[in-house]
């Protein structure tokens, strides 16, 4: 009894330590950011590329995809109440404010945040994080708070993307393969969306930019620098943006409901 007394009191104390460290963490880039962008914008561009338009070809394909088996379903579970017409108000609310910020979110973890967990890992792995410190160079500054910032930037330009792209996968399988009239198709849409909905999709895609983010940073800051502990990390970038951003999406949906 005594001994399993002993590993949760470990466990809870190590729980607590942890998340403490976190938010350290997070204040220090958040306290970084704005000079690194008057200073050196440079080295955010550099990352919005990486982690943003790198991904690109990926949110554009599941996009596209996405958007098509969106109005194939809704076409015919619409079509047994006679509405086929509303099938763009289905699709756009779908997308705008649920499935484009969190599957754009989850790409962005398996493309772009493994790739910053992995980079910063082997960094730390080969000295290169201690280096800087050797020669008066703040890692996290340097290293993190730019690739930070770039992938905060980066995610809601890509659901912005993304999102656009489902709308026409959506307008080529409803109108031009299931006849849906392409005048309502549009109409509907614009008559049921509103700005509150598009609030709703903005501050989920800055939110889960950030956490997305923030996420792989960490784990590659802290990782275990051996092969090993770097693939540990980057496994774990991607599980833990995962659950963190579909408990997000939870709670935001609810209070903003």
């Amino acid at each position: 009894m005594t001994s399993v007394l002993r590993d949760i009191y470990n466990n809870v104390f190590e729980f607590v330590r942890t998340f403490g460290a976190f938010q350290l963490f997070f204040l220090r880039l958040v306290r970084h950011s704005p000079r690194m962008l008057l200073r050196r914008p440079g080295l955010v561009i550099k990352q919005v590329y990486n982690t943003g338009a790198l991904s690109l070809v990926i949110i554009m394909v599941c996009g596209f995809f996405v958007g098509g088996v969106l109005a194939l379903q809704g076409y015919a579970n619409l079509a047994r109440f006679n509405a086929e017409d509303s099938v763009g108000t289905v699709v756009a609310l779908a997308l705008i404010k649920e499935l484009g910020p969190v599957i754009t979110a989850l790409l962005f973890a398996g493309r772009a945040g493994t790739a910053l967990s992995s980079e910063i890992g082997l960094m730390k792995a080969t000295d290169q994080l201690s280096a800087m410190e050797m020669m008066a160079v703040n890692p996290v500054r340097r290293v993190l708070v730019p690739r930070f910032v770039g992938g905060v930037i980066s995610m809601p330009l890509l659901v912005a993307v993304f999102t656009c792209i489902g709308l026409f996968g959506a307008d080529v399988v409803a109108v031009y393969l299931l006849s849906v009239d392409v005048g309502a198709f549009w109409q509907q849409m614009q008559l049921s969306v509103d700005i509150k909905d598009i609030q709703e999709g903005i501050f989920k895609s800055i939110v889960f930019g950030i956490v997305a983010s923030l996420l792989a940073v960490w784990e590659g800051y802290n990782a275990i620098p051996t092969a090993e502990g770097v693939g540990r990390a980057t496994t774990r970038t991607v599980v833990i943006t995962a659950i963190a951003v579909l408990i997000l999406d939870f709670m935001i949906t609810a209070v903003m409901l």
